[in-house]
This record gives C-alpha cells, structure tokens and sequence, in this order.
C-alpha cells in the first residue's frame, strides 16, 4: 500500500470535497458564465439585504455580513470571505451578534427587543426618573461637560514649572469597532485636549 503524505491526503479530501458539491449542485459547474441572481442565490439571502459591518466585541476587527428583510429586521449573519483578518470565519461571540438586537422566544422565533434603548435617556441629579431626550440635547450636553471638565482640571506646568499641557479630569475608553484613520483623528483630538489617560478595550 502507497503511503501517503499529510499534505496529499488533504489535498485529495478538498478535490473530492469540490467534485460532490458540483455534483450536487450543477448549477454551480457552470458558474463562470451565468450571472448568480434571483432563484440562483442561496435560500438564505434570496430575499434580503445584505450589509457590511465589523465585529463589535473584541479588537479583532472581524468582517461581517449582516442580511435583514424588508421589515428591517437581522434574520442571519456570517463572517466576510473577502476580509483579510478573519476570511469568513467568525467565533462563538461574532454568530450571535444579531442576538444583540433581537430576543429569541419559544414560540415566535428571533423578535426585536422591546427593551432595547434608541434614545438617549438622562436622569438628573437626585431624580429617580429616566427622561427620553434628543440627540441634539445629550451631544449639546456632552460637548458642555467636557469642555467644563477640561477647565477645571486643566494644568499648564507642575509643581517643578515644567509646562505640561494636561487635563488630568477626563480619560477615553477605545472602540475595537473603530478603523485606524478614526482612531488616528480621535487620538489626535483627545492629544489637542491634553488628555493622558487613553485606554483601549482591546488591550484591557
């Protein structure tokens, strides 16, 4: 009997792979020159919206293509073949991200949650009570509040009188969702502030 190297026996078990997913699907044999639309597509994305995103957990960066039907809802998600990072495959954590969205129920399947927040929500000091408010209003108020911080806690030279330009009252926490040039032009603006405490949730 002819022994076989590792590098041949999966070789031969992709080639064996590929011939009965063409037999299976002759459709596909002739792929090259028939336009994959409408009843060629796969049942799963026939009739939906398909979305690029990227993973919002961990600072892998993954690709993900997100579908969603006409009613706007994530029926089905899938890692991205043409990302480099992760080339379609997705962890535990990454196909289930559209559970981030719904909640599944025994009887109606995956619906939206109710509970999910879409507003911004603001309570005041001493209230015990949540008020809806716009998003003009809470970035209006953010802006208002750091700048206020940056102020107070703003210092230009140390106890030795070495200026330092730094705002010691405010730190950043990064988003792993995030490409380089948005970090880039955030670590700019948080630097211009006088910022020092700057923190990724990807290195924590």
């Amino acid at each position: 009997m002819k022994k076989i190297s590792r590098r041949d026996f999966l070789k031969n078990i992709g080639l064996g792979t590929a011939g009965l997913a063409l037999m299976a699907n002759p459709a596909m044999a002739s792929q090259s020159d028939t336009k994959i639309t409408g009843g060629n597509l796969p049942s799963k994305i026939r009739k939906v919206k398909e979305t690029y995103t990227v993973c919002a957990y961990c600072g892998c960066g993954c690709g993900i293509l997100l579908y969603t039907n006409d009613q706007n809802q994530l029926i089905f998600c899938e890692g991205d073949p043409d990302h480099p990072i992760n080339e379609g495959t997705l962890c535990a954590k990454g196909s289930g991200i559209i559970d981030v969205y719904n909640v599944v129920m025994k009887k109606k399947g995956r619906v939206i949650n109710k509970q999910r927040i879409l507003k911004p929500l603001y309570r005041a000091p001493g209230s015990t009570k949540w008020e809806e408010k716009s998003w003009d209003w809470a970035l209006t108020e953010i802006a208002k509040r750091v700048k206020k911080t940056r102020d107070e806690s703003f210092v230009e030279k140390d106890e030795k009188g070495i200026r330092v330009n730094r705002a010691t009252g405010i730190a950043t926490f990064g988003s792993a969702s995030l490409d380089n040039e948005e970090n880039y032009l955030l670590h700019k603006m948080f630097r211009s502030w006088g910022l020092i405490n700057i923190e990724h949730h990807a290195r924590i």
